[in-house]
C-alpha cells in the first residue's frame, strides 16, 4: 500500500505561473504528487509535514554542471593526475551534495576525460545511492586546440600535450572523427551531445569569438545526431557562431555571453533555448578585481578584454524573450554543487526572480527532457520538492540555504551552503 504524505506550504511556487501561492497543500502518494490545493483530503495514515514557515518550490534543476571534481582548484590538475575512478567518485559527490542543497536534477555537460558519469547516473536511478537525478553528455566533443582540448595545460611541452590529446576520446579533427564521436556517445547511452564549437575564457591559446569547427565538421555532427534522434547543445559565446548554429537547427546553446540584439531575435524566432551561466562572469560585470584575480592569468586577462561586451550581452539576454535555462558552469571560484550562486547573479543583474525560478524549474525540465516527471508541482509529476526559509523574491542568497528536500517522495537531509 502506497504511503500518503501531505506537505503544508507557507508559500508555494509551482513552476507554472509567476506567483507565490499562500497556504497551499501538496498531497503525495508514493513517488508522485496526487493533488495540489487547499484543504486537501487526509487518507488514513497520512504523514503531515509542516512547511508553513517556508517557501516551497519544485526540486530545482541546474542545466550546466561539470561534476567531475571535488574542489574547483583541482580542475587543471585533473588533466594529468586523476584517475577515471577518482573522477567517478567526484561525480557522485557532486550529485549527492546537489540533492541535499535542493537541486534534485543536474545536467552533466561533458568532460574531456572519462568519468563514468553514466555509471553514476545508473547507480542513482537504480536506488543504490542517494543523489540528484542526472542527465548526461559524457564527453566534450571538440577540435584540437579548442576550449575542450585540455592538453593546453601542457602546451609548453608539445610532446606531452600531443600525448594527452591522444587520450581524449572526444577530441579530434575532420568530419569522420566528429561523426564517430556522436555515434559513440549515443552508443554509450548519452542523453544529449555537447560540442565545443568555440574558444573560451579559461583556456590560454584560444578566443571566445573563435569558430573552431569547420562547416563539414558541423554538418557531420548535426546530420548524425538528427539520424540518431539525439539532441545537441554547444559551448558558444559570439554572435557569428550562434547564428551559424541556429542555421544548423541546433536545439539550444550554453553561455551566449556576447549576445547581440540580432542574434537574440533569431533565438526568439526559432525557439532556440539558451543556458546563459551568468555567475562565472559576474565579477567582470561588476568589476570585482579580487574575484577575477582568483582565476588563471589568461582567464583574468580575457575578462578585462571582453568586459564591455559581457555587460552588453547580459543586458541583451535579460531584455529578450529567449527561453532561458539556469546553469552554473562552475570550474573556478565556487564548487560545482553550490548551484544557488547563479540565483544571486540573476537578481544582481536585475532579473525578475520569477524568470530565474522558471529557468531553474519548468524551462530546465524541458531542456533536460524530464518535463514529464519533474520541474513543476502538479498532479502526476514526481514528488521532487524543496523548501526555503529565506525570501526568494528579495534575498539573492535564498537558493544557497535549503531547509527541506524530497526526491520522488523520499525525504533527504537538507544542507545549507551559505557559509562555504
Amino acid at each position: 500500500m502506497e504511503k500518503f504524505v501531505k506537505i503544508k506550504c507557507g508559500k508555494m511556487y509551482d513552476g507554472l505561473k509567476p506567483a507565490l501561492q499562500e497556504n497551499t497543500e501538496i498531497l503525495i502518494c508514493g513517488k508522485y504528487i496526487k493533488e495540489v490545493g487547499r484543504n486537501l483530503p487526509m487518507p488514513e495514515g497520512t504523514e503531515v509535514i509542516d512547511l508553513s514557515d517556508r517557501t516551497v518550490t519544485p526540486g530545482l534543476i541546474d542545466a550546466h554542471v561539470h561534476p567531475q571534481f571535488f574542489h574547483w582548484r583541482d580542475v587543471y590538475l585533473d588533466t594529468i593526475y586523476n584517475s577515471n575512478g577518482y573522477r567517478a567518485l567526484a561525480t557522485y559527490h557532486t550529485a549527492e551534495k546537489s540533492l541535499y542543497g535542493g537541486f534534485t536534477t543536474i545536467r552533466s555537460i561533458g568532460w574531456f576525460r572519462e568519468s563514468y558519469e553514466l555509471d553514476v547516473k545508473r547507480a542513482i536511478n537504480e536506488g543504490y545511492l542517494p543523489g540528484a537525478r542526472m542527465v548526461v553528455a559524457p564527453h566534450l566533443i571538440a577540435s584540437s586546440g579548442s576550449h575542450g582540448d585540455m592538453s593546453q595545460v601542457a602546451r609548453n611541452n608539445p610532446a606531452i600535450a600531443d600525448f594527452l590529446e591522444s587520450t581524449y576520446s572526444g577530441t579530434g579533427n575532420g568530419p569522420d572523427f566528429f561523426r564517430a564521436a556522436v555515434r559513440r556517445d549515443k552508443k554509450l547511452g548519452a542523453d544529449f551531445i555537447k560540442i565545443m564549437a568555440t574558444g573560451g575564457f579559461a583556456t590560454p591559446n584560444d578566443d571566445p569569438d573563435d569558430i573552431q569547427m569547420s562547416d563539414c565538421e558541423f554538418e557531420a555532427v548535426f546530420d548524425t545526431a538528427r539520424e540518431l534522434k539525439i539532441g545537441v547543445t554547444a559551448h558558444v559565446y559570439g554572435p557569428r557562431l550562434m547564428q551559424k548554429l541556429i542555421g544548423y537547427g541546433i536545439q539550444g546553446m550554453e553561455h551566449g555571453s556576447l549576445m547581440d540584439k540580432e542574434t537574440a531575435k533569431m533565438f526568439e524566432d526559432t525557439g532556440t533555448y539558451l543556458v546563459p551561466t551568468f555567475c562565472p562572469y559576474q565579477d567582470a560585470i561588476e568589476g570585482d578585481e579580487e574575484s577575477m584575480a582568483m582565476k588563471s592569468p589568461a582567464f583574468c586577462h580575457k575578462l578585462h578584454v571582453y568586459q564591455d561586451r559581457l555587460r552588453k550581452g547580459r543586458e541583451v539576454i535579460l531584455e529578450s524573450n529567449i527561453k532561458l535555462g539556469y546553469g552554473t558552469d562552475f570550474v573556478t571560484v565556487h564548487d560545482n554543487f553550490e548551484h544557488g550562486w547563479e540565483y544571486s547573479s540573476w537578481l544582481r543583474s536585475g532579473a525578475d526572480p520569477f524568470r530565474a525560478l522558471q529557468a531553474a524549474t519548468k524551462n530546465n525540465a524541458e531542456i533536460c527532457g524530464v518535463e514529464k516527471i519533474a520541474g513543476t508541482i502538479e498532479p502526476g509529476k514526481y514528488a521532487d520538492i524543496a523548501g526555503w526559509k529565506r525570501d526568494l523574491l528579495k534575498d539573492e542568497n535564498a537558493l544557497r540555504d535549503c531547509s527541506f528536500v524530497m526526491k520522488e517522495g523520499v525525504r533527504y537531509k537538507a544542507e545549507s551552503y551559505i557559509d562555504l
